[in-house]
């Protein structure tokens, strides 16, 4: 989880206004801060070369970390994390120790990481900072670009729409593969970056990973089932999440299509660029919960001209209340690419 060497470095740094850290082994300098939220700040920063020769970095000799992933310029995307209690060092570990299990395109890698201990408000007391390196991805989130994309009126075309999907279909495939299955637990716009690329669709990355569990619980008792209600609206963002997570069963078994449900309203996100339920948001009286335990779907204006049926009844299919009759990520992946080779052609 780092060294006292590299803590040290890192605390001397900020508070010397340096804008240095160590993660590890290897230095990185502070361009400019990213964003922002709860303890979190996200910083793009520049690895400082330790070779005066211009060779490898610090990072490029880690034989830990795949090459591809390794950056031309030196330029990362770093989060910062403050953490001021046991719990919260708990699920930042977790964080770590789940990114380490996954390794695909369409996931976000964990590059390295450090956590070091810092002196806290309290006489005697310690508080911790965690340092996570990721490759950066400036065109920001889906999220971001839909919101961009709204104030200008604009659409995805249908073809783009299904591309940048389906790359979210490969990315939730991988971790729902491992066994037990792995589940994100918190699919939405706001965690997919984009990458824009010239005369291909856009490249999509699921990010993330701070609510990733496996994904399968038996529920047998009310506890139990009030126990994963207050965790799913701790971890899992309100218009995304399935309604068994709302209002959980006393004898339930809970699986990977809790994803499938946030998927499919991902899924209308980048058409339409907002959930399909946060609509009730704005009207008196409305009800997020009731919206979605009754999946009361309501189909905005759109594109002109519009989008075709078929990704419509994609979306209904997805948002099946019962967890049961909800369909599983290869089957989502077969219809996709019908999909995508019917609207290509």
């Amino acid at each position: 989880m780092g060294c006292s060497f590299s803590g040290l470095n890192a605390l001397y740094d900020a508070v010397n206004g340096a804008g240095d850290v160590w993660i590890n082994e290897n230095r990185f300098r502070i361009v400019r801060q990213l964003g922002e939220g709860g303890f979190a700040f996200v910083y793009l920063v520049k690895e400082v070369s330790a070779a005066a020769d211009g060779s490898s970095s610090g990072l490029a000799r880690n034989k830990s970390i795949n090459p591809a992933h390794i950056s031309g310029d030196g330029i990362y995307a770093m989060k910062k994390v403050l953490i001021q209690s046991d719990e919260q060092l708990e699920l930042v570990r977790h964080e770590i120790s789940v990114s380490s299990l996954f390794s695909h395109p369409n996931l976000l890698p964990l590059l390295d990481h450090a956590i070091i201990a810092v002196k806290g408000t309290q006489n005697g007391s310690k508080n911790h900072e965690a340092y996570l390196l990721f490759p950066v991805h400036l065109d920001g989130t889906l999220l971001d670009n839909a919101k961009t994309m709204q104030a200008k009126k604009e659409f995805f075309p249908t073809v783009t729409v299904l591309e940048i999907f389906r790359q979210l279909c490969a990315g939730l495939e991988h971790m729902h593969s491992f066994d037990p299955p792995y589940a994100h637990n918190d699919v939405k716009p706001g965690n997919v970056l984009i990458t824009h690329r010239k005369g291909q669709p856009p490249l999509a990355i699921l990010m993330d990973f701070g609510s990733a569990r496996p994904a399968r619980k038996e529920i047998r008792s009310r506890s139990e089932a009030l126990q994963l209600q207050e965790w799913a609206a701790e971890h899992c963002s309100a218009p995304f999440r399935a309604p068994e997570l709302w209002d959980c069963p006393s004898d339930a078994n809970i699986d990977e299509r809790t994803d499938i449900w946030s998927l499919g309203c991902t899924l209308y996100a980048i058409m339409y660029g907002v959930s399909p339920f946060e609509y009730v948001l704005g009207e008196s009286g409305g009800s997020l919960q009731l919206a979605i335990m009754n999946a009361q779907i309501k189909w905005p204006p759109g594109p002109n001209p519009p989008y075709p049926e078929a990704l419509h009844q994609f979306v209904v299919w997805m948002l099946q209340p019962q967890p049961t009759v909800r369909p599983h990520i290869a089957d989502i992946i077969i219809h996709v690419d019908k999909l995508i080779s019917k609207f290509s052609s």
